[in-house]
């Protein structure tokens, strides 16, 4: 797979800086800033699009004001990795589970957990994660606090 390299303009970084700040910022006071029209705005933005190097915005969900407080990440261990597919199948169907990677090293699979509680988190391993066909077993690493939260820099 050979990746593509898309060259960004001054105007395209300020634009790009300017809604990864707040993708709620108003298209005609970026236009502004710029010294563009809006309309040169949204066709950058679509051009954008069209390259892969953006691809839509969303709203941010505070966990904790919903009960979820326990972030915890999982490695798992397969018993044959052609399984994979149908496990990472299973996993989609558990709605805690808010990523999942195939990684390198020690586990086949790799996810984010949120949960409630560590009780939660035990009862979905015990229940949901761990009864999956071809998973062995997993490890759990409980997160105290998340540090940095950030994207690449433009």
């Amino acid at each position: 797979m050979k990746s593509k390299t898309i060259i960004l303009d001054g105007i395209d970084k300020k634009i790009l800086k300017a809604l990864t700040a707040d993708a709620r910022t108003p298209i005609l006071e970026i236009a502004r800033n710029v010294g563009i029209s809006g309309a040169a705005i949204h066709q950058r933005l679509r051009k954008l699009e069209k390259s892969k190097l953006i691809s839509g915005s969303k709203f941010i969900l505070n966990p904790k004001v919903f009960g979820y407080n326990t972030l915890a990440f999982v490695g798992i261990y397969l018993e044959h990795a052609t399984n994979s597919e149908t496990i990472v199948k299973a996993l989609k169907r558990i709605p805690e589970v808010l990523e999942c990677h195939y990684t390198t090293g020690h586990y086949n699979i790799f996810i984010k957990l949120l949960c409630i509680d560590n009780a939660h988190l035990m009862h979905l391993l015990n229940t949901k994660i761990q009864t999956i066909p071809g998973i062995i077993r997993t490890e759990s690493v409980i997160s105290l606090d998340q540090q940095i939260d950030r994207q690449i820099q433009i």
